[in-house]
């Protein structure tokens, strides 16, 4: 029997805990890397992705480059009334305001709304994922919403002991395109 989703949670948040601040540095730059050599990301005109919190795989220097590289940003707004998500477009670090939980989302008067369909990568944050593509969330149910509907490529970024053999996986949970770890870039099949 799975185990269930709290307590995955619980444990690969032990896992993360013991990341030094050297190691999770190291290690995001390897994953950024091969992420900034994939087809997926270098096709990309406009990607989508959330703004990290430690200990997630840093997503600054991600930012920074698709900038650089003269791509549209958009970052995601939760909207906690209908449980729902809207991308907005960053052009800056400055138009971000600190919202519940330390996280950081974009402000609304100071960024424009990009529809789903203008969005040609969306990076999938989450806490756990298999090879094959499935993910464990943090809980709030935004990103499954959003999913639905969203036709563009998808890829998660994972420290490699995030991988997990198995996952407390659900009917309405869609696999993402492909996976990049600091080991390996994996692509389900």
């Amino acid at each position: 029997m799975k185990q269930p989703k709290y307590i995955v949670r619980k444990q690969i948040k032990e896992k993360l805990s013991i990341l030094t601040k050297e190691q999770h540095i190291k290690l995001s730059q390897e994953i950024a890397e091969k992420l900034f050599a994939d087809p997926l990301f270098i096709q990309a005109n406009s990607i989508g992705v959330t703004i990290s919190n430690f200990p997630e795989v840093d997503t600054y220097e991600i930012i920074r480059r698709a900038w650089e590289l003269g791509k549209t940003v958009s970052v995601p707004k939760c909207l906690p009334k209908t449980k729902g998500m809207a991308f907005r477009k960053l052009t800056s670090f400055d138009q971000l305001e600190t919202v519940y939980s330390g996280l950081q989302e974009p402000i609304e008067k100071a960024t424009e709304e990009t529809a789903s369909r203008e969005i040609d990568l969306l990076i999938v944050p989450g806490l756990g994922f298999t090879k094959e593509g499935f993910r464990l969330g943090f809980g709030g149910g935004y990103y499954d919403r959003y999913l639905m509907n969203y036709v563009g490529k998808t890829l998660s970024l994972a420290f490699e002991k995030q991988l997990m053999a198995d996952l407390p996986i659900e009917a309405h949970d869609l696999p993402v395109d492909k996976m990049i770890t600091n080991k390996g870039v994996y692509i389900p099949t």
